[in-house]
């Protein structure tokens, strides 16, 4: 399979556990890896045989910016649900940045990443 992907697709989004995570909202990053075979598109230079990565990025901002969730990896199955419905893919890797979480210790990122496929 080939690989398309988006990386740092970023958006305030009011996800977490805590009150004021959902009050104040905070960045959250998304990256996007899209498994498919792109032959076909690139024989035919056409961009209706692959998958816009301009829709693929409103689409992520818009689940970022949308119903709150609690965990982040809520909002990853939501992401991978939404690429895998939009988009005709084998696959698809989703991983979700949460840089500002509520921690009391420094740290750099807190990351999840799924991987699912079309059935």
């Amino acid at each position: 399979m080939d690989v398309i992907k988006l990386s740092g697709i970023t958006a305030i989004g009011y996800h977490g556990v805590f009150d004021h995570e959902r009050r104040d909202g905070q960045p959250f990053t998304i990256d996007v890896a899209l498994h498919t075979d792109i032959r076909a598109a690139a024989a035919a230079d056409d961009l209706t045989l692959t998958a816009h990565y301009g829709e693929l990025a409103e689409g992520v901002k818009e689940i970022i910016t949308g119903e709150p969730v609690n965990l982040i990896e809520t909002l990853a199955e939501r992401i991978a649900g939404y690429v895998l419905a939009a988009f005709s893919i084998a696959a698809v890797e989703v991983t979700v940045h949460k840089p500002q979480a509520p921690i009391e210790v420094p740290f750099g990122d807190v990351t999840i990443t799924i991987y699912r496929e079309n059935p």
